[in-house]
């Protein structure tokens, strides 16, 4: 791949103010227009499919399956979910009216932002910027989209077919690298929605400041996963190792490591270890199904995450291998808080198993640090589920299911604290890229309004008392 273009600020600005242009001419309002630019969406999807499961091959060493079911099919099912939804979620609110007000009727309605700015990571290329663009154009938005850079086949894909696709006056694609990125970000934008890690997102939020311009940051964290001995654990080892080492562990939702007791511990890693070569066999730098860390730079990082990791602690894998950027699912039992897998996100393929107490003493660990964009328990034990609901706060809870929650299109996608701020997905799309605006109306006649204006009187008492503050 060539390397990224070197953005001109005078282009930069063009862009953003073409995009503007198009917003203001009304084109991007009627549903019409939303419906057939989701529609084109689709058909890019179903017409490229093979190249982009390419791309994603070549970018991130990802199955063909894997790329369907967690790319390109994840978007197209948002998009059909939208577009079966849309004009009902779009259909405006009717709200009461307080009697202090009568006669007079209110209602909500949703207006599109204007032009939107969508950043979007690299560990799922193609679904983290096409997701937010399927609510971005289902609102009536013009969108600016800035694909990673470190991913360079499915951004060069998308900036080449989007075009051909939807409307090229309303959606333009810049790539950028953080230079550039720093040079789209020094534009106004109506809204931004940036998926990545918390360094840059403070970058983004900084850049926004000075506009006051809204932002929607979707970040991640270490998600931790508790596991009892209420559960099978041969089917908790399975959704484990599944949610664990798909995409090679790059996930941001990912569990990032296991709170469990002694005694579960010593049951479970057997049943991890056979579930892991199930998956990817005893030898999974061999399996086709096995994916490969984005850069040199990423795998050096990853694997320098176990070097105070004895032998003795690695109880599979451990193996990699910088220029092939390869890393094997790896397992490190007895993981204490000061080890450098403790102190980061893993973004990669490695689950370390920390050996606690019991609950209360994960509730505690858990509490201790920022707080996770998911939080997993693998039990069957009510009372358990409750304690984990009500005293934990995470971005989403999942109970004996890891990292599938994206997929349920009427639950929202969202961080919380430093994982993340804002929502999307299907209708929480809507609602984010959208502006929900009251609209009252009230005739002239009767003129209720002169009883609460000057010069005040018994009757403005009254109006106050039995009107105003019931």
């Amino acid at each position: 791949m060539s390397d990224t273009p070197i953005l001109d600020d005078a282009v930069v600005a063009q862009t953003v103010e073409q995009l503007r242009d198009c917003f203001r001419s009304g084109k991007t309002r009627p549903l019409d227009w939303r419906i057939e630019q989701l529609k084109a969406l689709c058909r890019m999807l179903d017409e490229h499919e093979h190249d982009f499961a390419a791309a994603l091959r070549a970018d991130l060493g990802k199955p063909q399956a894997e790329s369907k079911l967690t790319e390109i099919g994840f978007v197209k099912g948002e998009i059909n979910d939208t577009l079966k939804h849309l004009k009902k979620w779009l259909k405006p609110k009717r709200a009461g009216m307080p009697l202090s007000l009568q006669p007079a009727s209110g209602k909500l309605v949703y207006e599109p932002l204007g032009t939107v700015l969508i950043i979007a990571p690299w560990n799922y290329p193609l679904m983290l910027v096409l997701s937010p663009l399927v609510g971005a154009l289902a609102c009536g938005n013009t969108a600016l989209l800035k694909p990673s850079e470190l991913s360079p086949h499915v951004a060069a894909m998308v900036s080449e077919l989007l075009p051909q696709y939807v409307d090229a006056q309303a959606v333009k694609v810049l790539e950028a690298d953080a230079e550039g990125t720093a040079k789209i970000l020094a534009q106004r934008f109506d809204h931004i929605f940036y998926t990545g890690g918390a360094a840059v997102a403070k970058k983004v939020m900084a850049a926004a400041a000075p506009h006051l311009t809204p932002v929607t940051l979707e970040l991640g964290g270490k998600s931790p996963t508790w596991v009892d001995g209420s559960v099978d654990l041969k089917h908790v080892a399975q959704r484990l190792a599944w949610a664990k080492f798909l995409n090679a562990g790059q996930t941001c939702v990912a569990p990032d490591y296991v709170l469990t007791t002694d005694d579960v511990a010593e049951h479970l890693i057997p049943e991890l270890i056979s579930a892991v070569e199930a998956l990817y066999s005893e030898a999974p730098c061999s399996s086709a199904d096995y994916g490969r860390i984005i850069n040199q730079r990423h795998t050096q990082r990853i694997a320098a995450l176990l070097d105070d990791a004895s032998p003795a602690q690695i109880v599979l894998g451990g193996e990699f291998d910088i220029d092939e950027r390869y890393i094997a699912p790896t397992i490190i039992d007895r993981v204490t808080a000061d080890m450098k897998l403790m102190g980061e996100e893993i973004f990669g393929p490695l689950l370390p198993i920390v050996r606690i107490a019991d609950l209360n003493a994960a509730i505690d660990y858990i509490n201790s640090q920022p707080k996770p964009l998911a939080l997993y328990a693998f039990t069957d034990d009510k009372e358990q589920r409750t304690q984990l609901t009500e005293q934990t706060s995470s971005g989403a809870l999942g109970f004996n299911l890891a990292l599938a929650h994206l997929s349920a299109h009427e639950l929202p996608f969202g961080g919380v604290g430093m994982s993340g701020q804002g929502r999307y997905m299907g209708k929480y799309s809507i609602d984010t890229f959208s502006h929900l605006k009251p609209v009252i109306s009230k005739p002239l006649w009767p003129n209720t309004m002169k009883l609460i204006a000057p010069p005040y009187n018994r009757i403005t008492d009254l109006v106050v008392k039995y009107f105003v503050e019931k």
